[in-house]
């Protein structure tokens, strides 16, 4: 389905595809910032319409995990402050978090040497129960009784386990405020990363050249810059902070139990090759999984607006069931690659699990050793099985993030190879122009010693010379391929010339900015594009400074006047973006107003009559005519009868001007123009026969 949009002066429209020898094949996998992607064939086999066989897109090949997850780390240079803030937040936050299990064991030795004093007899010392013991032959319940801390006779003391309490509530309280804290800068900071994002987005897409957009379907770019930007956002917010927290309370929580204990600290350091070993082995399968995960999100969005957008076109043809085929094909697809990474990288969470599970055991069985060794105090042992807990959660919580990172790292290389893409070239530093004065009447437009071609070995236009004098109307007529659209391709520089030049009254257009050059030139397609908003809006695009009695005069000029009050809501009633609720022919009407009311002093009619009934397109005939007065205009036409009148007719094949000059002479001539115009008559009798 081709996609001719109108836009006025401001816009830049999405315009014909092109013809289907200038179809080359996107190979399979590309670099990660691929060139300037080639125009796709028009009809069957694009991969474009409902029915189109591939995707028609490139593939990108993806990029390591590793430099693409460093250059979105990068993004938040600029927000270095906050994020050392953050760190700072973090590290006080997990120094009172960890220091909290051994204030704890502190209050477990008060208990238990509290429980085993008051069994001891009064008035004795520490020494002598321990002296007691070994002379009784009961060696290790002496020595653990000389590890404590005793006052036999004594009982638990009270008031030193309730400061133990108030102490450790005090630390998590504390803790818990600035890891709050932590959060809300962060999350700040990852807003506004995103934020930034978002705009480079935006502005990368304005400085595309539209053979971008040709090689790329519609769906594919949206799920860029909607599916995949939210995902690393989401990627961002949920494992910055976690992945922060995590790693610093490893590190408080391997000092810590050092302190506590050297030989239980190695039996726990254990973990952390198994981690990673884990993680490094399961990780590098999920990642290619991710990465086709989003592929295929983007492929099946492509197919989904694709076959919404021709939705009238798949039932008129039947085709709703190979529809229904194409899509579940891709959803399966999609499912597979989704199925896939989610399970993959599943794994890593209970595998984590499993090896703190041995740590645990490991610890409170050598713990438990050490105690009745007399070697560590009881409490020493329940607060290092707590730092063991501390130590393995967050070494689990790194291993479950590895889904959520390989996601979003799939998602923002392909963010970048879209903001890696080859941008249209620059707009000259000191750009000429030309003055308003030299565009009353029309505008002089020359092509001299044109050549252009979409792909570099298949020549299209070779050495053209055109001369368009200010206030004329030049109408291009050809069969399909010819080359018109991209004649019009070459004026409002949507394509950039192989040699030779054209000039706006005697400026070459590559010295202009592309803004002035557009803003001088008005387009009225074949299919009317409209957006979402009132009547009133659509007019006023065109020119958005014009006042309400510049847009009634602009709309009574069209002939939308006509039509318009017999609406509910007049000029103020709503149009959706498919403008269902008017006709085809009305559509055209106010495009046509739109682009009378920006005034360019270029106007460019491509097939703009060709869609609606005969009796609207004697409107249309005449609302064109005001619009082409005192206007240099280019007229794209199959039906022939609707150009009679222009001041000179072009007749292209192959890209070339073969023959020139009004209808009358044309005709005389018995050239090209000649059949092409008897054709149009002699069809009906050829299928009659």
């Amino acid at each position: 389905m081709t996609e001719n949009r109108d836009v006025t002066a401001a816009g830049e429209p999405e315009v014909e595809r092109i013809p289907v020898d200038l179809q080359v094949e996107f190979a399979e996998e590309e670099t990660a910032a691929p060139g300037p992607a080639l125009p796709p064939q028009r009809g069957p086999g694009s991969g474009r319409g409902p029915f189109g066989g591939g995707a028609g897109m490139p593939v990108e090949k993806a990029m390591t995990f590793w430099p693409s997850a460093k250059r979105l780390i990068g993004r938040l240079r600029p927000e270095r402050v906050p994020v050392i803030t953050v760190t700072i937040l973090a590290i006080i936050g997990v120094v009172f978090s960890v220091l909290g299990p051994k204030l704890l064991g502190e209050g477990t030795n008060i208990i238990f040497e509290g429980v085993v004093s008051s069994q001891m007899p009064a008035g004795a010392t520490k020494a002598q129960v321990v002296d007691q013991l070994r002379a009784s032959g009961d060696t290790q319940q002496a020595d653990m009784v000389n590890a404590m801390t005793l006052t036999p006779g004594q009982g638990i003391d009270f008031s030193a386990l309730g400061m133990v309490l108030l102490g450790v509530l005090a630390l998590y309280l504390l803790s818990s405020v600035f890891m709050w804290l932590q959060g809300y800068v962060l999350n700040g900071a990852i807003q506004r990363t995103v934020y930034r994002l978002r705009g480079d987005v935006e502005d990368k897409i304005n400085a595309l050249p539209l053979k971008y957009f040709d090689g790329m379907q519609r769906g594919e770019v949206l799920s860029r810059v909607t599916n995949d930007m939210d995902n690393v956002s989401q990627t961002l917010q949920q494992t910055l902070s976690q992945m922060l927290t995590s790693i610093l309370t490893v590190v408080g929580v391997v000092v810590m139990m050092f302190t506590i204990s050297p030989l239980l600290a190695l039996v726990a350091l254990v973990t952390i090759p198994l981690t990673a070993l884990i993680t490094v082995v399961i990780a590098k399968r999920s990642q290619k999984l991710f990465v086709a995960q989003w592929k295929h999100t983007g492929e099946l969005n492509a197919r989904i607006e694709e076959t919404f957008t021709g939705h009238s076109l798949v039932k008129v043809f039947g085709r709703q069931r190979e529809v229904d085929v194409q899509f579940d094909a891709k959803n399966d697809e999609l499912y597979t690659a989704s199925f896939g990474a989610q399970f993959v990288s599943g794994i890593i969470m209970p595998a984590m699990m499993f090896v703190g599970n041995l740590v645990y055991v490991a610890i409170a069985v050598v713990g438990g050793l050490m105690v009745a060794g007399g070697t560590l105090r009881l409490g020493d042992v329940q607060a290092f099985i707590q730092y063991s807990r501390q130590f393995t959660q967050p070494l689990s919580q790194l291993g479950s993030m590895a889904n959520l990172l390989q996601s979003g790292v799939a998602s923002a290389e392909r963010i970048f190879t879209l903001l890696d893409a080859d941008e249209q070239e620059p707009d000259p530093v000191d750009a000429l122009t030309t003055t308003d004065a030299d565009d009353e009447g029309g505008a002089r437009l020359e092509f001299e010693d044109v050549s252009f071609r979409y792909v570099a070995d298949r020549p299209l236009i070779e050495h053209m010379n055109l001369t368009a004098e200010p206030g004329s109307t030049v109408a291009i007529v050809g069969p399909t391929g010819a080359g018109k659209t991209t004649l019009v391709n070459l004026i409002m520089r949507f394509y950039e010339l192989d040699s030779g030049r054209i000039t706006l009254n005697g400026v070459d257009t590559a010295l202009m900015t592309r803004d002035d050059l557009r803003g001088r030139v008005g387009m009225v397609l074949q299919d009317t594009w409209l957006f979402g908003g009132t009547i009133r809006d659509n007019i006023a695009y065109g020119r958005p400074d014009a006042t309400e009695e510049e847009i009634l005069d602009a709309a009574v000029a069209t002939y939308v006047d006509r039509f318009v009050h017999s609406l509910p809501d007049g000029y103020d009633t709503v149009l959706d973006d498919e403008a269902g609720n008017i006709s085809s022919g009305e559509r055209q009407l106010i495009t046509i107003a739109r682009a009378f009311l920006a005034a360019p002093s270029i106007l460019i009619l491509d097939e703009a009559t060709s869609s609606v009934d005969t009796r609207t397109e004697v409107l249309v005939q005449k609302a064109m005519s005001a619009l082409r007065s005192n206007r240099t205009s280019f007229v794209i036409a199959h039906r022939l009868s609707t150009i009679r009148d222009a001041d000179v007719i072009l007749v292209m094949e192959n890209g070339s001007i073969v023959e020139q000059g009004s209808h009358v002479e044309l005709l005389k001539a018995q050239g090209a123009y000649y059949r092409l115009y008897n054709a149009q008559f002699e069809a009906p009798v050829e299928q009659e026969a």
